[in-house]
This record gives structure tokens, sequence and C-alpha cells, in this order.
């Protein structure tokens, strides 16, 4: 199995102001002069963490890694204001901009993945490719699936946890339920509902139970319940299915998925859809692993993924123009 790189510190830190509201913290690692990687992490609201820049090799990568809107070191923290898909997106661009990087690789996980595409589809020829994990298209099923009915057959008696803070009267709609005590303003309710939806997460985002895995969502749940809620009450602030719709878009870049088979959280089909859609991609379904980043399948596969990618993008004219 292939670990992680080593840890390395960042050789730059920027306070990025991206609005009258928000202030993004991104971080610059590795090599400066190269190849650029953009870290996407997962949520929406997890932040980043110093394993975030240990899956590129840093003698190869200029790695950049940034909290998004209401998260991690970002600022106002849990804030939902002007904090969406198309924000999140724009964001990217700023930082890309304010770096001065013209192409770069794309690196994302979960809702990593979700916004990863999402960016790609909108600004295609800023990207050289795509190292993705746990794909989540946010179609309303999967919302279902993992929130209303679905895993809960899989989970039954973490399932009860999660149900906990809402009462039967409101157990139809789930996601609106949490939705309203995440935003409201009994505050010991609002912890209640974040650390019961965070937990439900992190005790079924690996293949074999985890407790580091259970307790960094409890240490990101407000964040985490707040900002994923947000956006799942909206679709992700998504069309319906648009992003397997808009796959031609990108349907020229390379691309390495990478996918438990027992996840959980993002069931398989969601890479298996995205792989169909997506010629010029390459689907790695790994045996033994959830859907966790940290699984040691999952690991070993994503640092050969961005090996490979190094290697591919490198022997390329014109700096890797994909």
């Amino acid at each position: 199995m292939q670990p992680l790189y080593p840890d390395i510190k960042p050789y730059a830190c920027h306070a990025l102001a991206v609005d009258d509201t928000h202030t993004l913290h991104v971080e610059e690692s590795g090599t400066p002069d190269g190849l650029p990687a953009l870290f996407v992490h997962g949520g929406p609201g997890a932040g980043c963490d110093a394993s975030s820049r240990c899956y590129f090799d840093p003698t190869l990568y200029r790695i950049v890694t940034f909290d998004q809107r209401g998260c991690g070191r970002s600022t106002p923290f849990a804030s939902l204001e002007n904090n969406s898909t198309w924000h999140l997106v724009e964001d990217m661009e700023r930082i890309r901009e304010q770096l001065g990087i013209d192409k770069w690789l794309l690196f994302g996980g979960s809702w990593g993945s979700t916004l990863a595409l999402a960016y790609a589809q909108k600004h295609p020829d800023r990207v050289l490719g795509l190292v993705l994990r746990g794909i989540f298209l946010c179609r309303p099923q999967e919302f279902h699936w993992f929130y209303q009915e679905g895993a809960s057959r899989l989970f039954p008696d973490y399932w009860q946890d999660y149900l906990a803070p809402i009462p039967p009267a409101e157990r139809g709609e789930l996601m609106q339920a949490y939705y309203r005590r995440l935003t409201g303003e009994d505050q010991i309710a609002q912890m209640q509902a974040a650390k019961a939806w965070a937990g439900w997460e992190g005790r079924t985002a690996t293949l074999r139970p985890n407790h580091e895995v259970v307790e960094r969502f409890h240490e990101r749940a407000l964040s985490i319940a707040r900002i994923e809620c947000h956006y799942f009450v909206n679709d992700a602030f998504l069309e319906p299915n648009q992003l397997l719709r808009d796959m031609e878009r990108i349907a020229h870049l390379p691309g390495i998925i990478v996918h438990g088979r027992y996840d959980v959280i993002c069931p398989l089909d969601n890479a298996w859809a995205l792989h169909q859609a997506w010629p010029n991609s390459e689907l790695q379904i790994i045996r033994d692993a959830g859907h966790s980043a940290g699984e040691p399948g999952i690991v070993d596969a994503l640092v050969r993924a961005t090996d490979a990618m190094a290697r591919r993008l490198l022997r390329l004219p014109n700096g890797g123009d994909a």
C-alpha cells in the first residue's frame, strides 16, 4: 500500500477577501514552480487539515488548499450568507487568478468531487485534469438515500441517534426538520442537531469503525451540519442532473475516479454513472473501503493517481496543456 506523503508545512498563507462578508484561508505547499493542483475539500463545511497536502508529491506539485466559505479558518464561521455552489466556484477562480496560475489539476472527494466537477464544467479551459474520490452527484436520490431512507436500513443503530433530535411528527422530511433547528435561535437545539447530523456521517464514513474519523466530524459538527443542510435542502444549487448533463464540456479532460466498493454515504452508482458519461476517465473501485479518504486502499489509489497525473501532465508540451 502506498501511504500518504510525509507532512509538510505551507510555504505561503493568504487571507483572501472574496466579498464584504467572507475571507478565505488559502495555503500553498510543495514546489512553487511545480504542477499546480487545487485540493477541494468535502462537506461542504469540513475544511482542510494537514493531511490535505499529503496526497501529492511535494517535489512535483504546487499544492493549493483552501477552506471554503464558513468553515475551517475562513471567516465568518458557519455562515450561510452568500454561500452557494456558484459562490464557491467563483472563489476557486479568484484564487487561481490571485496566485497567477494558468491551469491546474483538481483533486476533490465527496462534496469536493461535486464542486470540482461544477468548476471544471464552468471553466474547462482552466483545468488540466481531475482526480476525484467518493463521487457525489447531488441528485435527489442521493439526499434521500442518506438523509431520509436507505442507508438507515444498513445502520439502524446509528440511525436512531440521527433521528433522536427530531420529533416523530417531523420525520417525514428530515432534512427540512434539521434545517429548522440548524438555522434557528435555540443554540442548544442547534448544537444537538449538529452533533447528531455530523455523528451520523462520521460513523458511516468508513468500512470499519474508526473513532478518529468520528471525532473529526464531531469537532467540525456545526459548520458541517449547518452548511451541508443549507446546500442539500437547496439541491446543492444545481439544476436536475446537471453534472452528468454537462459532462460533454469536460469530456476531453483526463480523469481518475477512486471509489470505495462499500461507500454508504455516496453509493458506487454515482461513480459508475460519472464514468459512463466520461470516456476519458479511469474508474478504480476499491474493494475493501467505504467513503473516507483516509482508508488505506483509498489513500493508496489517490496517491498513485496524483503520481500518474504528474507523469502524464509533465510530459506534455507547453507546460501540460490538456
